[in-house]
């Protein structure tokens, strides 16, 4: 099957019948008709037909290696710095229609996917691992354009490094038991964004523990007996498009997943019971360079997208003339442009990997998801600043519509724009940075490749320091 459209994707979501529960109850019916889950499954709807676009189709795809059909350029293992190119323009492309908002678009999951597949080399002849299921599995997602959701993080119970489990009742998913058809994993994991509405789940351990029951990575249908996605409340804040323009159309939703003696086949082990490689596999693989060339690709057209919001903002209420305005828009277009620059260097001092992938610099990228935890705050900040009170007289859609509007109309009108235009402005704002929807874009992109504290570690533990060093002690003759 070549890629897919929008259409096939909600039917093939519905009738997988998925164990989801939201606000303590469990989805019946079709999932695509939840007041929780209708907004972001038409919006990813959308971005599985921008494949079929005529004009794009160079753009969004690329022909099967295996059967000629055009798959998802998202799978595209790059082999040139030109590919790398193709790889940006495709996400970007993507990311143009939900304004760099779902962090989890299909792209990126198809990227890890792709990332680890082309590392398959690290784990041939190490023990208990299956390189050939990977391999598989990656053509197999390919091939049918699934769409998947991923989880690798253990519930947040306690963060000391020495938290041992003494229950025989497991928190975090490990393997209880093994037979001849598989593994039994038993417990939970966080934070599957897009739980419940993909074909599959992605699941690793990546916790740096030291028990091999935790030491695995698989993957799995989003229906199989004993998988439960439990999600938290949604911050959809109802259907209208004038109330929530971002919330009714880009809540991704988010959740925990239990695993009770979920018995994963071993056709879809990937590897287990070998915590070695599953400690150091997901670093060694062409997974960090890959997904962060995608995040950072996103966060760009995101990064415009708050340009243009603030934009709005200055030229509805006319407050372009004040210098600390111009200050706050300054800091955003530096931001803007800086992440381009960490984006392109990236490419061009991209480098082929042992398995013969051409990755996009690492420590570049890992400068570039250093600075946007700092900055996204800020960008909510000067939005909050340059909309003031604004941003809190918000009437709805409703009131346009009652014996109210020509007050509204009349009070509620600015230099640039009528009373329903304005208010349609600063509503946009609002759901970008004053709403659940908003507030949680802001804690997702702090914390989207992990503690900001550690990967700052990260970085300063990787990056060759060594030359500027020598280059100063020279200078002084200090051996």
């Amino acid at each position: 099957m070549p890629a897919i459209t929008g259409d096939q994707y909600i039917k093939r979501i519905d009738q997988l019948q998925s164990n989801v529960w939201i606000d303590g109850k469990q989805v019946t019916g079709n999932i695509s008709e939840h007041p929780a889950f209708k907004g972001i499954m038409k919006s990813q709807a959308a971005l599985y037909d921008l494949q079929h676009d005529s004009s794009l189709i160079e753009v969004m795809t690329y022909p099967s290696p295996l059967t000629g059909d055009r798959v998802s350029l998202s799978f595209l293992q790059p082999k040139s710095k030109e590919d790398l190119v193709k790889r940006r323009e495709m996400a970007q492309q993507w990311a143009k229609l939900n304004n760099g908002l779902m962090g989890r678009s299909p792209d990126y999951m198809n990227t890890a996917l792709t990332a680890f597949a082309s590392s398959i080399n690290f784990l041939k002849g190490k023990e208990n691992c299956y390189p050939e299921n990977l391999k598989a599995y990656y053509e197999f997602v390919r091939e049918n354009d699934l769409s998947l959701t991923h989880t690798f993080i253990d519930p947040q119970v306690n963060r000391s490094k020495y938290y041992v489990e003494l229950d025989d009742e497991p928190v975090a998913a490990c393997i209880v038991g093994q037979n001849e058809e598989g593994i039994i994993i038993k417990g939970a994991k966080l934070l599957a964004t897009q739980g419940g509405i993909t074909d599959e789940i992605l699941v690793m351990s990546a916790s740096w523990n030291t028990d091999e029951k935790f030491g695995f990575a698989f993957s799995l249908p989003c229906n199989t007996e004993g998988l439960k996605f439990v999600c938290r409340a949604s911050f959809v804040g109802g259907d209208s498009q004038f109330d929530y323009p971002l919330s009714s159309r880009f809540e991704e939703i988010d959740s925990m997943v239990v695993f009770d003696n979920v018995l994963v086949p071993w056709s879809r082990v990937f590897y287990c019971n070998n915590i070695e490689v599953s400690n150091t596999f997901v670093n060694h693989s062409a997974f960090q360079s890959l997904t962060l060339h995608q995040v950072v690709a996103r966060q760009i057209i995101k990064t415009e997208f708050i340009l243009g919001v603030a934009l709005a903002i200055v030229e509805t209420i006319n407050i372009s003339e004040f210098v600390h305005v111009q200050d706050k828009i300054s800091e955003i277009i530096v931001a803007l442009e800086t992440m381009k620059a960490f984006l392109i260097k990236s490419e061009i001092e991209a480098e082929i990997d042992e398995y013969g992938v051409m990755r996009p610099d690492i420590h570049t990228l890992k400068v570039a998801i250093n600075v946007y935890p700092k900055i996204y705050p800020r960008f909510t900040e000067i939005i909050q600043l340059l909309g003031a009170s604004g941003l809190i007289n918000i009437p709805s859609e409703t009131a346009f519509h009652s014996e109210l509007r020509g007050d509204l109309d009349q009070y509620l009108q600015s230099k640039a724009h009528n009373a329903e235009d304005r208010i349609k402005i600063f509503r946009l704002a609002w759901d970008l940075t004053m709403s659940s929807f908003g507030t949680r874009q802001t804690i997702y992109e702090r914390f989207f490749f992990g503690d900001p504290a550690k990967l700052s570690g990260q970085l300063f533990n990787s990056y060759n320091k060594e030359p500027y060093l020598e280059r100063v002690l020279n200078m002084l003759k200090i051996e």
